[in-house]
């Protein structure tokens, strides 16, 4: 049962530019917390919410803006495990579907809904990737059911006829249409605003959230720490530290190996592709078991992606999308498209890095307890079966593990690596438990399988409020303040830019509450209207105007 977080609380999860200055001035003048936490993505801020909701003293330090990293440029799906079934990863899967439960019906049914996902079959050459998706997708139901997850929250798999699929995704190609495989998965609104939700409701329950805070050497009892605002130095002391930075995760921590993976993804427009609320999935000719993905979005665009390809050198702050990756992506959708996609259809890019272990733990490798042994395995067993660092050929990571570990360096520093967004939750109690054992403190077990995010509230209650959906999709009941402040101030009722959906009031929003400190905070991950770059010149004038006037309010 979700009980939301009362009508009083909004000053308590509430981050902005006056908040970070006092808190970070606390630790600068000596404050001791419980636990330390480096990294503001949705490992980071799962680690933050999961600590501080146990009744410990937590501080996240991010050395940009929540959700700077490989955190927003994921797919935006929350997974089932379809995929690691079809690798033999039981395991892996069923947490998969636990989590993914959690997030749909506990935690945060207001950013996550059920998508339709559709493979269409034709008479020309997919027959065989329909009948392994089709015993894939049985496997896939029994899995929910064994999740429990209720039907109502996502139905079972079954088949659509021509007309049907025709239906579904108005843009498919006819010729030779016989038919589709109709399945459901999670969908995040955003990526993004789950680690913004995360990050607020670890605030609620105390923990210090400070951005712009780059950490320049971390040990086991603290860090050494540059402001990003006024370039001040400052110490920070802990009595543990979790190392939750992603693919950067190695600069701050040793004996830590990663190959970074990157997934690329084109934004397009959902009339050009003929695209409503249903997602395809697209075989790759010649590759079995290998598709991409044609995924509805928020505002009328389309996500397409997704490749798979190991990154070597120097880590990019923000990745981009290489050339071949355009005409990968855009060629392999466009075999089951009426109308094939050209660059001129491409609005925007993205991509993301994806921080897999290069070399998975053996089995036998001892758990932390007490000061008994330095590497703690995850609560599933890697298996051995294709999980030793190999890479498939083509350059893919295909055969790496995207399970999780964590890690405790000879300075008492855990890090945790690997894993997916889905799991972010068990990634976190995960490194919170290490990190306490290795510490010597005492608290309870994990309680963040039954804490809603902020704007959480059952579906039923969701579906009744006043607001616009697009707002409740993504703020849920702090729709309800948003939309009270265009009442109070019409001209924060209006867009920020002719054909952007997002309003001058969830700008005014963001600063006041989300953490958003400049203009890029605004455009780049608490709206992603930066996503298009013509829809980013457009509104960056009107937005960088109300970002000055919200944040001159916030310290007044």
């Amino acid at each position: 049962m979700i009980t939301p977080l009362p009508a009083g609380s909004l000053r308590a999860t509430s981050l902005n530019a006056a908040r970070r200055a006092a808190e970070l001035e606390r630790l600068a003048g000596g404050e001791v917390v419980d636990l330390l936490v480096v990294g503001g993505g949705v490992t980071g801020a799962g680690v933050a919410l999961d600590a501080a909701s146990r009744g410990l003293t937590v501080a996240l330090l991010e050395a940009h803006d929540l959700a700077f990293g490989t955190s927003r440029w994921s797919s935006k799906l929350v997974h089932g495990g379809l995929r690691y079934l079809a690798s033999g990863d039981l395991g892996l899967a069923h947490e998969c579907a636990v989590e993914r439960g959690v997030l749909m019906t506990r935690t945060a049914p207001h950013l996550v809904r059920a998508l339709p996902q559709l493979l269409p079959r034709y008479e020309d050459g997919n027959g065989g990737a329909t009948a392994t998706v089709a015993g894939g997708l049985l496997a896939g139901d029994l899995l929910r059911r064994v999740a429990l997850t209720r039907a109502n929250v996502l139905p079972g798999p079954r088949r659509t006829s021509a007309a049907e699929t025709m239906a579904l995704v108005p843009g498919l190609r006819g010729a030779g249409l016989r038919g589709g495989l109709l399945w459901f998965d999670g969908q995040l609104t955003d990526d993004a605003a789950l680690v913004v939700a995360l990050a607020r409701t670890a605030a609620g329950f105390g923990a210090r959230v400070i951005t712009r805070a780059r950490v320049d050497r971390l040990t086991g009892s603290g860090a050494e720490v540059t402001d990003g605002v006024t370039g001040a130095s400052v110490r920070i002391r802990a009595r543990a530290v979790v190392n939750a930075t992603g693919v950067w995760a190695a600069t701050l921590a040793e004996g830590i190996e990663l190959t970074p993976s990157r997934g690329s993804h084109l934004v397009l427009d959902a009339a050009a592709v003929g695209l409503s609320a249903t997602a395809l999935t697209v075989p790759v000719p010649g590759e079995p078991n290998r598709y991409v993905l044609v995924l509805p979005a928020a505002d009328g665009r389309v996500y397409l992606g997704l490749t798979d390809e190991l990154v070597t050198g120097t880590i990019p702050q923000v990745p981009e999308v290489p050339e071949h990756d355009v005409d990968f992506l855009l060629k392999t959708a466009s075999t089951i498209l009426a109308r094939p996609l050209t660059r001129a259809d491409v609005r925007g890019s993205f991509a993301g890095l994806r921080p897999l272990l290069a070399r998975p733990p053996a089995d036998d490798a001892p758990r932390v307890n007490g000061t008994s042994g330095r590497f703690y395995r995850p609560h599933v067993p890697f298996t051995r079966k294709r999980e030793r660092g190999r890479v498939a050929r083509g350059g893919r990571s295909a055969d790496l593990s995207r399970r999780h570990a964590v890690v405790v360096g000879e300075d008492g520093v855990v890090t945790v690596v690997g894993g997916k967004l889905t799991t972010y939750r068990r990634m976190a109690a995960d490194a919170v438990d290490t990190a306490l054992a290795t510490a010597g403190i005492a608290a309870g077990g994990s309680r963040t399988r039954e804490v809603p995010l902020v704007g959480a509230a059952p579906r039923v209650t969701l579906d009744r409020l006043e607001p616009p959906r697009r707002l409740v999709a993504r703020y849920g009941t702090d729709s309800l303040r948003i939309a009270a402040l265009a009442e109070l101030d019409p001209a924060l009722a209006r867009p920020v830019a002719p054909g952007v959906a997002v309003t001058a009031a969830e700008v005014v929003w963001a600063v006041r509450h989300e953490g958003a400190l400049d203009v890029a905070d605004v455009l780049d991950r608490r709206t992603r209207i930066g996503l298009v770059d013509a829809d980013r010149a457009a509104a960056e004038p009107t937005v960088a105007e109300l970002v000055a006037r919200s944040l001159d309010g916030v310290h007044s």
